[in-house]
């Protein structure tokens, strides 16, 4: 049956998972995004070597997805964030900038971005790196091993802390 609307690849938005004690739903984070600063212990493996290290990261939260950290420049190793050509845009964030991750003779294309120069608001990102936590070894949050969000656009980080349903996967694009 086609819906109402005509279009048959509609997908309504979820019923959000109701959080329990001590947990947060992507469905109370707000759109536009906002930052939140986080002192959790944020670690970063790729090639059996730790490449980031931080207390001091920041989360972007927006609605229907997973937190998405950015750790400061200076937690990563020397040598292991490489710059490369090419940008995207974010409608909220400004022109995102990337960079290859190299470790333990691992190299994996792409796999971290910045902003630079972000949109007002989100100043706070400007001397900060995202990563891909599907694309590392491991990524944790005081210790716990982050789950990453389906698909390969958002990079958002998943801990048993935050419930869904998420964006990012196969039929989630209308949401």
């Amino acid at each position: 049956m086609t819906p109402a609307h005509g279009f048959s690849g509609f997908s309504r938005r979820p019923q959000p998972i109701k959080p329990g004690p001590g947990q947060e739903s992507v469905w109370d984070y707000p759109r536009p995004p906002r930052l939140q600063q986080r002192s959790e212990r944020i670690v970063v493996k790729l090639g059996g070597q730790v490449i980031a290290d931080t207390t001091m990261a920041v989360r972007v939260l927006e609605t229907s997805h997973p937190p998405v950290y950015y750790l400061p420049l200076d937690a990563f190793c020397a040598a292991v964030l490489i710059p490369v050509q090419g940008t995207s845009f974010c409608e909220f964030k400004g022109v995102a900038h990337y960079f290859d991750v190299v470790a333990g003779g691992i190299f994996v294309p792409r796999a971290a971005w910045t902003y630079p120069d972000p949109s007002q608001g989100f100043e706070g990102l400007s001397t900060r790196v995202a990563l891909y936590p599907s694309q590392m070894e491991s990524c944790e949050v005081d210790g716990e091993q982050v789950t990453f969000q389906e698909g390969d656009f958002y990079g958002g980080w998943i801990t048993p802390q935050i419930v869904g349903p998420f964006k990012g996967g196969p039929g989630t694009s209308g949401w």
